[in-house]
């Protein structure tokens, strides 16, 4: 264990050597910038921070420490007082090779807060946002007036210019009461609190006291620029923040959805969408700039938005993580650390005014959110686990400090206090907030919402992020739109019509705005809207019409990331025992969850219907539950009801055994059906069936009762054609009622008669 903690820091030796000499032979050829000191500079800064970040995890401490850390012994506090010669070779203060790395830095920290902004939820901020925003303003108000305090008692020999003391104190105060969301969301989601109530309150509140810190940055950016406390100049700065994220929150965040949206299904070069949250980052950061507060709010606001666009949130997460985590945060936080020279904390006053920060900053924030806990209805072990972790500053702090040294608001030793206190705060945070939590049990409704939560992050529906339906003209097509938007209406999904009959655009003409696919689509995701208190009622909806062949009409969309593939097709079986041609051809080409409609009897005379009353086929498999999980969704969203069938089987009548553990598994199947239906509030009813063949049963069950529709999870089976197994064929051609073959994509052997 010893040896692989040290490890990181034994392979970075001969890289500090290297660039070591490096540096020197480059220092000799030349005194201006040089790019390959740049390049020399950034391998360190990754190959150290990335060595020490992975020792702090190992340690129960976030990343962002090592890398702090890293820039920290690579400065004037450890490598510069060992060998000052060679660190002054590598590092020059020179402003222009200063400036080289300087740039990537800031360049960093926008992109810090575009990611701090994706992983900021505003649902989770609303969830429990009365007893998160009082927490917040008790958290805040506390810490920021003795931080002001404390500013204002500062000895003048540690300000840059004493004349702005205001504003020093200022950033004091506010450097003092925000806590890093970054750090406090890794270290909940790393104890596996995130869904806990109390952890939902520590991070809503973490996000609401980071949003609330970027905009007095912002604000007392705009003083610090104006040199004075003009009025007129901080009224603009505040009326253009106000006005920024209000038109942000609004307009904004339709224009960066469509905008990602239109990148992802337009462009075709390579990573389309990380270059159009890149433009959109910049260009937000520059609009903060010119209404005069600081970039970082634009970036953040930014985050915010494109972690709210329904389109491919995780790939574009996990793409710019990787980029920041591997890149830019060694850099930047590493660059941080070198700015801060801890030898100067061998001064006995300035090491006690350290000390002061550091106990003065805790016990602010401490009991600031600890009184806020108390006043928003918390117990007293919750307020303690919330206390703990708003104490927490990190990557938040050292950003703040790093803006206000480069502003000339912050001397070189305030900073340092500054980020000594960062660090001191962020390490002691981990083990006290793991203390306080491992001391919460979960109540009895709160472990009914986690195990509710925990069966939708596995579920087919709750991961759905956007759908392509495929129409022709005819009343099929229509009840197929109905559908998806009952699918889509629930959870706000993005929904794309891909009209692929020959005459479809002269036929939508014909139908009108109010009688569209793309209408009825609406229509049926406003019907949900109104059925459920959580519904969103909102998709958006974007029509194309096939301009090829319909096989490389879907394959073109199957690559722009839908999750699933509805099927409204006049014609759905063929008269042979083949699905038709253009069915055949949509599945061919995409190969993930596909979902075909066949509308029958009524539907096709209104394919509109108010409500379901739905029969789903179980068997305990994956993708029988997958169908139930539809089923469900589309009672709920109809208001409709739910009949689950199960049939049995079971070949070996005469072992008891065999009967009893078949007994058993049916038992569980339909327990489990119940249990999903229970938990959004669905009418269910179970029927078992035993001793006779599938089809047979499910026909016959469909002809006793009054469902009309049928839904039921298959997977394609390996074949000639289109196939789904001999009882879906069967169902689908046989059934008096509608049918929803809800297919998982992928292609299974058909199983042995024998087994």
């Amino acid at each position: 264990m010893r040896w692989s903690l040290l490890r990181p820091v034994v392979l970075a030796s001969p890289v500090l050597l290297t660039a070591t000499m490096a540096a020197g032979a480059e220092g000799h050829k030349s005194a201006g910038p040089s790019e390959f000191l740049l390049i020399v500079q950034i391998v360190l800064l990754i190959a150290v921070g990335r060595g020490l970040g992975e020792i702090m995890q190992r340690l129960g401490q976030p990343s962002v420490m090592g890398e702090l850390l890293a820039g920290i012994l690579l400065g004037p506090s450890l490598f510069g007082w060992v060998w000052p010669e060679a660190q002054h070779a590598i590092f020059p203060k020179t402003p222009e090779q200063k400036a080289m790395i300087d740039g990537i830095a800031q360049f960093g920290i926008l992109l810090l807060l575009l990611l701090t902004g994706m992983e900021t939820d505003l649902k989770l901020v609303r969830r429990v946002g009365k007893a998160a925003i009082a927490i917040s303003i008790a958290g805040i108000v506390v810490p920021f007036a003795c931080g002001f305090a404390l500013g204002e008692f500062l000895p003048d020999a540690l300000l840059p210019n004493p004349q702005q003391r205001l504003v020093a104190s200022l950033f004091m105060g506010t450097a003092l009461s925000i806590s890093s969301v970054k750090i406090v969301a890794v270290v909940v989601r790393e104890m596996n609190f995130m869904r806990r109530n109390v952890g939902q309150i520590i991070v809503a509140t973490a996000v609401i006291d980071d949003t609330i810190g970027w905009i007095i940055i912002a604000i007392i950016f705009s003083l610090a620029s104006q040199g004075t406390l003009e009025f007129g100049a901080i009224a603009k700065a505040v009326l253009g923040t106000l006005a920024f994220l209000a038109v942000s929150f609004t307009v904004g965040r339709w224009l960066v959805f469509q905008l990602i949206r239109w990148a992802n299904d337009t462009l075709v070069s390579a990573a389309p969408v990380i270059t159009v949250i890149l433009l959109l980052m910049s260009t937000m950061a520059l609009i903060t700039h010119l209404i005069g507060v600081h970039t970082v709010l634009g970036a953040f606001v930014a985050g915010i938005l494109v972690g709210e666009s329904p389109i491919l949130t995780r790939q574009i997460d996990e793409r710019l993580r990787g980029l920041i985590s591997s890149f830019f945060m060694p850099v930047f936080f590493g660059l941080a650390g070198l700015s801060a020279d801890l030898s100067v904390l061998r001064d006995p006053n300035l090491l006690l005014l350290t000390a002061v920060l550091v106990v003065i900053a805790s016990v602010g924030k401490f009991g600031g959110a600890f009184v806020g806990g108390t006043m928003g209805g918390l117990s007293t072990r919750e307020s303690l686990a919330l206390a703990s972790g708003m104490n927490a500053r990190g990557s938040t702090e050292v950003i703040i400090a790093t803006i206000g040294l480069s502003m000339g608001v912050l001397s070189q030793n305030l900073f340092t206090m500054i980020v000594t206190m960062a660090i001191v705060t962020t390490m002691a945070m981990p083990p006290m907030l793991r203390a306080t939590l491992t001391r919460l049990p979960p109540s009895k409704d709160e472990e009914a919402r986690l195990e509710r939560e925990e069966f939708e992050k596995r579920g087919f529906v709750a991961n759905l992020e956007r759908m392509l339906l495929t129409v022709d003209e005819s009343a099929n097509a229509t009840f197929a739109a109905h559908v998806t938007g009952l699918l889509g209406g629930a959870r706000g999904l993005p929904i794309t019509v891909l009209h692929i009959g020959r005459q479809a655009q002269q036929q939508e003409q014909k139908r009108g705005e109010d009688e569209s696919h793309e209408a009825v689509v609406k229509k049926a995701a406003e019907v949900v809207g109104k059925s459920t208190e959580e519904a969103v009622g909102h998709v958006d909806v974007t029509t194309r019409a096939r301009r090829a062949r319909l096989g490389e009409a879907i394959g073109e969309e199957a690559k722009k990331g839908f999750d699933l593939v509805l099927v409204g097709v006049d014609k759905v079986t063929a008269t042979s025992d083949r699905f038709d041609r253009r069915v055949e051809d949509i599945a061919a080409e995409f190969q993930g969850a596909l979902a075909i409609v066949a509308g029958k009897g009524n539907h096709l005379k209104d394919p509109m219907p108010a409500s379901f009353n739905i029969l789903v086929p179980v068997s305990g498999s994956g993708v029988s539950r997958r169908g139930a999980e539809v089923a469900v969704a589309l009672a709920q969203a109809a208001s409709g009801s739910l009949r689950v069938i199960y049939v049995a089987t079971t070949r070996d009548k005469g072992v008891r055994r065999a009967a009893s553990r078949a007994l058993i598994q049916e038992e569980g199947v339909l327990k489990d059906a119940s249990a999903l239906a229970a938990r959004y509030d669905v009418d269910i009813t179970t029927t078992l069936r035993s001793n006779t063949a599938p089809e047979a049963a499910i026909l016959r069950e469909i002809k006793a009762t009054c469902v009309d529709l049928v839904v039921m999870g298959v997977d394609r089976v390996q074949a000639e054609h289109l196939s789904f197994g001999s009882v879906a064929d069967a169902v689908i051609r046989q059934s008096r009622v509608s049918v929803l073959l809800v297919s998982s994509g992928e292609s299974h052997r058909p199983p042995d008669k024998e087994s």
